[in-house]
């Protein structure tokens, strides 16, 4: 070495510093490519239907009541009324949903969405009180028609034709609640309901929808039980419930709920339901599974580039070893080429990743950057081994970092172990130099 420990050490760290700018522009290359497909995907929802939630059935009774009251007038009294209007809910005393999903891929130009097609079977049983449940001047009651309402989210993706099995009965829904703060959904009369006495039907209909992303169920049974079968193997379970049981392999998976009103209290939350905003209680307790990919080519993208400053510092700690252990002399340009090569590893990862997919991207992007920078490396260390050796420890590198990157869960915990065994083998090639006479120039 030609040069002093110290002033080789700068070079190096300002050649590291140097190349963070390409890196910080690939960066935001990633995050405006990720905005994109973002932007790109909601349009394909826009265009066919959102994420979907079922909320449903419940029994709706619109009524008026006649409200009287004395007032001092002129020293006189009299009676005034008024008339109060509002709606009566009832929850089911059971509620089953047994649901199947199958997704499939939509295009727009380079990027896609998963939708899914839920076909629905939904069952239960009401049991409504006698007189509604009014045990208090009932004769100032005036009762609407009452009707059985489903809140689906976007209606857009319904793909049947709805009818109600009520008892023997089929009623064919109509478009809308009725509801102001449940705007999306589908009704049908129930004139046939006499409240006189209390009385119990049971209910059914098969309810076949598109969405996109996610799917949930709303649990509006005294007790609810649902099941739901697809063929996504990557299941993300959202909502405030989780499956009671669940079984997930290559080829899909099946998942079972089941909660009780003790768990999600809707109906007091359906009690106080009178505005949009005092509403919103009433459809939080809802669960579902997200059709997305856990790991997309993005996120994967931009974990790699993570380690992008590791790859680099490894890179040129590789090169300091070759010129302590073996006497070589490395240009700083020469460093800044390879360096620059590492940074063009990710801009082709990106860019490959939009087409062929993340896995075969990325051995196409590490394969051309192993094999340039080896060819390099064969000239710049005077050895065809050292430059194939030095490309072998490069692919392993990749290797490694490719299994980090397909991790969910281990990710922190295999780049952990992964730094700590580099450090360790820095150390044990180093062990015997005499970092002295390095530092004097020997």
């Amino acid at each position: 070495m030609n040069k002093t420990l110290g002033f080789k050490l700068g070079i190096i760290a300002v050649l590291i510093l140097l190349l963070l700018i390409p890196l910080l522009m690939i960066g935001g290359l990633i995050d405006e490519r990720q905005r994109l497909r973002d932007v790109v995907l909601q349009d394909i929802a826009r265009s066919s239907a959102f994420a979907q939630q079922i909320s449903g059935p419940l029994v709706v009774v619109p009524y008026r009541k006649y409200e009287r009251r004395w007032i001092d007038k002129d020293g006189h009294s009299t009676q005034e009324t008024t008339t109060v209007t509002g709606n009566l809910y009832f929850l089911p005393e059971t509620f089953q949903a047994d649901v199947g999903v199958e997704t499939e891929l939509r295009a727009r130009g380079i990027y896609q969405a998963r939708l899914f097609h839920a076909k629905s079977r939904i069952s239960g049983r009401f049991t409504l009180p006698e007189r509604w449940g009014i045990d208090k001047d009932y004769d100032d009651y005036r009762f609407d028609k009452p009707y059985l309402v489903v809140g689906i989210s976007d209606i857009r993706g319904i793909e049947n034709n709805l009818e109600l099995s009520l008892n023997e009965q089929r009623l064919a829904f109509e478009a809308g609640t009725g509801l102001d703060w449940m705007p999306g959904g589908v009704r049908v009369a129930l004139a046939s309901l006499d409240v006189q006495q209390a009385r119990a039907f049971s209910y059914s209909f098969d309810l076949a929808l598109q969405g996109t992303g996610q799917l949930y169920v709303l649990p509006v049974g005294r007790t609810s039980t649902v099941d739901m079968r697809a063929n996504w193997p990557h299941p993300s379970f959202v909502g405030n419930f989780l499956p009671t049981r669940r079984a997930i392999d290559d080829k899909g998976f099946s998942a079972h709920w089941q909660t009780s009103f003790f768990a999600t209290n809707l109906e007091e939350a359906l009690r106080k339901c009178t505005t949009v905003e005092r509403c919103a209680a009433f459809t939080d307790p809802s669960f579902g599974v997200s059709f997305v990919d856990p790991v997309d080519q993005y996120l994967k993208s931009e974990r790699a580039i993570k380690y992008a400053l590791l790859f680099i510092a490894l890179t040129f700690a590789g090169f300091f070893l070759f010129e302590v252990l073996k006497h070589l002399c490395v240009h700083p340009v020469q460093y800044i080429l390879v360096g620059v090569a590492l940074a063009f590893f990710y801009l082709l990862l990106l860019s490959l990743s939009e087409h062929l997919g993340f896995g075969l991207a990325y051995g196409i992007s590490a394969s051309a950057c192993v094999l340039l920078i080896g060819f390099y490396l064969c000239h710049v260390l005077r050895s065809l081994g050292r430059g194939v050796g030095f490309a072998a420890g490069l692919a392993a590198l990749y290797g490694m970092l490719y299994g980090l990157l397909s991790a969910e869960d281990y990710a922190l915990l295999m780049g952990s172990l992964l730094c700590f065994g580099l450090l360790g083998v820095f150390m044990v090639l180093t062990r015997r130099l005499d970092w002295s006479r390095v530092g004097r120039g020997v």
